[in-house]
């Protein structure tokens, strides 16, 4: 009995240990993620099991973002989540999403699943008009997008329609020219042909280097009328304020976090942040070394193929060879045998004339010497002697003829049967002429500078020395100067694009930023986030940008 009242007294405190819980759904740009949090959990909890969830590291230019109200707010760090002005509805949805934006991606990014979810977050502010795109680089921006999710171009593989379904440019853009989905399409592929052999990563990075010059990349605009009084006293104050305390919060969280970031770039990077650079370094050239692996493995491999293709056609012509040949070896037979039996009749007939000849000249001899005994006998006599002769003559030469035809035809006889030996020696040599040569395909031989790998299995293992990280280092700054190269001449065909589409544009269907954006083309000031907008807006208003 005491041992069953300790048993439920167990039980019970057990159970009141155990912590109450929410159920929290996380969206990021690709995926849903629900997790249980502990109902005393703060913001900074939540995050950092996201953080983990996901493998980032490079926590601080992302934030969880909720909706209150229509107005967008941020997860604070050291909050409870449930103390936020959130939906009390289980599950709890949050957005995790980038809130604060790099001025350099290819230096400030260093993971590439953050590369990748600024590369979702980026193409979808692009794509629903959050970040003005001017058409021409929407489809230079369009053909990278393809590149990362298609690989290499393959005419055989991505043929004309395969873009249909695909969401690539922004609907202003498309609204704004008279083409064709299949003209836009034509357009897009022409560029993603260009991007053969790069990676995914490595096309998403270009289009974030093409995305982060966009004059509203990384911007948020509110409408404020407040003052900001700056520390320097010979600096005007610049005066603005929002209607919604909760926006005036929100901006003075952004501003205070860009300002933290802004003080972290020009900072040294910490150990953390060096020992990640070094991974990703390594990394790099890892993934370099194994694509060039794989390279040489594919020329080899299209390398053979192409010495099969060339054997089954050699292999076929020599069976079409040996063929013909046994077809000529069937006609030359043939040919002789009818040779040989014409000429076998040939001689018979001679035979036969040269008999009927030598007893035409019996019976002249045997008239001859019979004597005649009258005139008209005698003439009579005289007349057969001279048809005799006439006939003899003439038997003598169809005799000599057929004689003739006779070795004319043992000489065709004879000539048929040396083109028959000749097909026959011909059809002996096609027959045991070595089909496939042998093969004994080399590996190409490193180039000397290369780092050393060893191939074990499905297995790579690397052996990196400080003379390969600085080749690699020389390769990285080698690749910078290219691509400042390669800038000229995307210029260049952007700017061709430009004028391509331009007598297909719709005027009257042009925006507000439209227009704003070729007047600043005009006067120069693209180059400048902050030239974006700067009209008063109605009521005494002014957007500001974060």
């Amino acid at each position: 009995m005491a041992g069953a009242i300790a048993s439920r007294m167990s039980f019970s405190s057990l159970k009141r240990k155990q912590p109450k819980t929410f159920t929290v759904r996380i969206v990021t740009m690709d995926a849903e993620m629900e997790f249980n949090c502990e109902m005393k959990w703060k913001g900074k909890d939540l995050f950092d099991l996201v953080c983990r969830t996901l493998g980032l590291r490079e926590t601080w230019f992302f934030g969880l973002q909720y909706t209150i109200k229509d107005t967008v707010a941020w997860l604070k760090m050291d909050k409870k989540v449930l103390d936020h002005d959130v939906s009390k509805e289980e599950p709890v949805t949050f957005h995790f999403l980038a809130k604060f934006y790099p001025e350099n991606a290819e230096e400030e990014l260093v993971q590439e699943i953050t590369q990748h979810l600024f590369f979702l977050q980026v193409k979808k502010q692009i794509l629903d008009e959050k970040i003005y795109c001017p058409p021409e680089a929407s489809v230079l921006l369009a053909s990278y997008a393809v590149q990362a999710k298609y690989g290499d171009y393959d005419p055989s593989v991505h043929k004309r329609g395969f873009l249909a379904q695909e969401e690539l440019l922004p609907k202003r853009v498309i609204n704004l020219y008279q083409m064709t989905p299949e003209m836009w399409e034509e357009r897009i592929t022409a560029w993603y042909a260009e991007h053969r052999g790069r990676a995914r990563d490595e096309a998403e990075m270009e289009y974030l280097k093409i995305a982060q010059d966009l004059e509203m990349y990384g911007v948020n605009y509110f409408a404020i009328r407040f003052t900001i009084k700056p520390l320097d006293k010979k600096i005007d104050v610049f005066k603005f304020n929002s209607s919604k305390l909760r926006v005036n919060k929100l901006i003075l969280q952004l501003c205070i976090g860009n300002h933290d970031l802004f003080m972290r770039r020009r900072k040294a990077d910490s150990l953390e942040v060096q020992q990640m650079k070094a991974q990703a370094r390594e990394e790099k050239a890892r993934k370099q070394m194994e694509r060039q692996r794989l390279a040489r493995e594919k020329q080899m491999r299209e390398e053979a193929e192409r010495t099969r293709d060339e054997l089954e056609r050699r292999l076929l012509q020599m069976k079409e060879e040996a063929t013909m040949a046994n077809e000529a070896l069937m006609r030359s037979e043939e040919t002789a045998d009818l040779l040989a039996e014409k000429a076998q009749i040939t001689e018979e007939e001679a035979k036969l004339l040269a008999q009927k000849a030598a007893e035409a000249e019996q019976e002249m001899q045997r008239i001859k010497a019979t004597a005649i005994r009258t005139e008209e006998e005698k003439r009579l006599m005289e007349q057969k002697v001279l048809e005799a002769e006439v006939l003899a003559l003439k038997m003598a030469e169809e005799s000599e003829r057929r004689a003739k035809e006779a070795d004319q035809l043992k000489q065709d006889l004879q000539e048929a049967r040396e083109a028959e030996r000749r097909a026959k020696q011909k059809l002996l040599e096609i027959t045991t002429k070595p089909t496939y040569p042998p093969m004994n395909p080399i590996p190409a031989p490193l180039p000397p500078d290369m780092p050393s790998f060893n191939l074990i299995g499905d297995s790579l293992s690397f052996d990196f020395k400080d003379t390969d990280m600085k080749r690699l280092s020389m390769e990285i700054e080698k690749e910078k100067v290219e691509y400042m190269e390669k800038s000229k001449h995307l210029q260049e065909q952007l700017n061709e694009l430009k004028t391509e589409i331009e007598a297909l544009k719709l005027k009257e269907r042009e925006t507000a930023l439209d227009i704003l954006h070729n007047e600043n083309s005009d006067r120069g000031g693209t180059s400048s986030k902050h030239n974006t907008i700067k009209k008063p807006q109605a009521q005494g208003r002014r957007p500001i940008c974060i």
